[in-house]
């Protein structure tokens, strides 16, 4: 580690004090103490201090992770220092968490456990929400898959809405013109069910291994159904 470029590569905010976690063995410049990989030291004046040396082995170490109980211990802390290290994959300086005095950590702790419930109660809320928007979503799309395909079976709109717009698949449904109800990309979420439910497409592209062909193999029968769902259902 070099003193003078650890010291700009890891700059925080102005006044902040910083403690680095090392990857070599060193020594302290002050009391020679043996300072051994993931040993933390305070660089001052070219020199690596151990935390005895630097007055700071009186703090606790917050890993990072819980952002709720960092800030909460950070703010009853009268001393906050910020623990870095090298990540050689990113060639930077990277946090692993801030030192803090005990009785901070402990009423942050104690913070934190008591309005527990709340935060789960929070989290449920949200997801509730969340899936109630999702239902909202997908009954709005298989209504719209309706309206251009009146001929299309109600439960296989409900099936088209709900394959297209599952969550993090990266699928038609989940796009943003999608979400506009764009006909074109309603249309291709109902040629998507169609190829892989109504015609042997599937099994073409085991067979031949190949996209374009069996895509080409399965046109005309796409076109079929797409030609009767388009039709209004006779009363």
């Amino acid at each position: 580690m070099k003193p003078a470029e650890s010291t700009t590569k890891a700059s925080t905010k102005p006044g902040e004090i910083v403690v680095f976690k090392v990857r070599k063995e060193t020594k302290c410049s002050e009391c020679g103490r043996e300072l051994f990989p993931s040993t933390l030291i305070r660089l001052e004046d070219n020199g690596a201090l151990c935390l005895d040396c630097a007055d700071l082995s009186h703090l606790e170490f917050l890993p990072r992770g819980d952002t709720a109980l960092t800030r909460r211990a950070t703010k009853h802390s009268p001393l906050r220092v910020v623990v870095v290290q090298w990540a050689r994959a990113r060639n930077r300086y990277e946090r692993q968490g801030v030192l803090v005095t005990p009785t901070a950590l402990e009423q942050a702790e104690a913070e934190s456990l008591a309005d527990a419930d709340l935060r789960a109660r929070q989290r449920e809320r949200a997801a509730i929400r969340r899936e109630t928007e999702d239902q909202e979503y997908v009954a709005a799309f298989a209504e719209q898959v309706k309206i251009l395909f009146p001929g299309c079976p109600a439960a296989e709109a409900e099936a088209i809405a709900r394959h297209a717009g599952e969550k993090y698949s990266g699928r038609v449904g989940r796009s943003a013109a999608a979400k506009d109800f764009e006909p074109a990309a309603l249309r291709l979420a109902v040629i998507a069910h169609i190829r892989h439910i109504h015609t042997p497409y599937d099994q073409l592209l085991g067979q031949l291994g190949n996209r374009k062909m069996a895509r080409a193999a399965v046109q005309a029968p796409i076109q079929k159904v797409l030609s009767r769902w388009e039709m209004p259902k006779a009363a």
